[in-house]
């Protein structure tokens, strides 16, 4: 099983990836645990734009992804494809509905969407998880949590960037299965709803 785990920055996903793969093993499952952008020399060269060390233009990141993207199904050691073929449940920290939502702020969501194109043909999740809060509740969390921000990460960006989230839900209802959990509460109410999802899966 592939699960795709989406959400604003802020939003609770990495929490939520480790107490999922508690929940998955502990169902007898085998469980790979990834992020994109991924740990790879791609992702690891995007994260340098992202934290601000690097800079370009918005279109050259977004090409980045896509490259990262491919990188990460396809590497012969760490790929996802490969994770598969060995027996492992994949769970992503964002996967390509980050991309639709994040990039298409500053340029068209269809050059986005083809763009990825190949990534989603190559593996499309079973599954996209949408972990939804507010603007305002995201940027508390940002605040609290780190000692500084990101590229994305002001309360203008994140309202337009979970906006585009909900554009390509829309735009992708009849190829992406896709399910929204309200993100407001403890860690362990959140999981609940998501556990409660997965459970009809499993």
């Amino acid at each position: 099983m592939f699960i795709a785990l989406e959400g604003i920055d802020g939003s609770g996903k990495s929490t939520q990836l480790n107490i999922l793969k508690e929940y998955l093993e502990k169902n007898g499952r085998r469980t790979y645990l990834t992020r994109e952008p991924s740990d790879l020399s791609i992702g690891r060269t995007i994260r340098r734009y992202l934290t601000g060390e690097l800079k370009a233009d918005n279109r050259v990141i977004a090409a980045l992804f896509v490259a990262d993207r491919l990188e990460h199904i396809l590497d012969e050691k760490e790929g996802l494809l490969r994770k598969q073929k060995e027996g492992f449940d994949i769970i992503s920290d964002r996967y390509y509905f980050s991309s639709y939502a994040y990039q298409s702020v500053d340029m068209p969501m269809d050059w986005i969407i083809n763009a990825n194109s190949v990534a989603a043909e190559l593996l499309k999740p079973d599954i996209v998880i949408f972990i939804d809060i507010p603007p305002e509740a995201a940027m508390e969390r940002i605040k609290a949590g780190r000692e500084g921000t990101e590229l994305f990460e002001t309360k203008e960006r994140l309202t337009e960037t979970r906006n585009k989230y909900f554009e390509a839900f829309e735009k992708l209802k009849d190829r992406e299965n896709v399910i929204i959990i309200d993100g407001i509460g403890t860690p362990g109410e959140v999981n609940e709803r998501i556990t409660n999802i997965l459970s009809k899966l499993l």
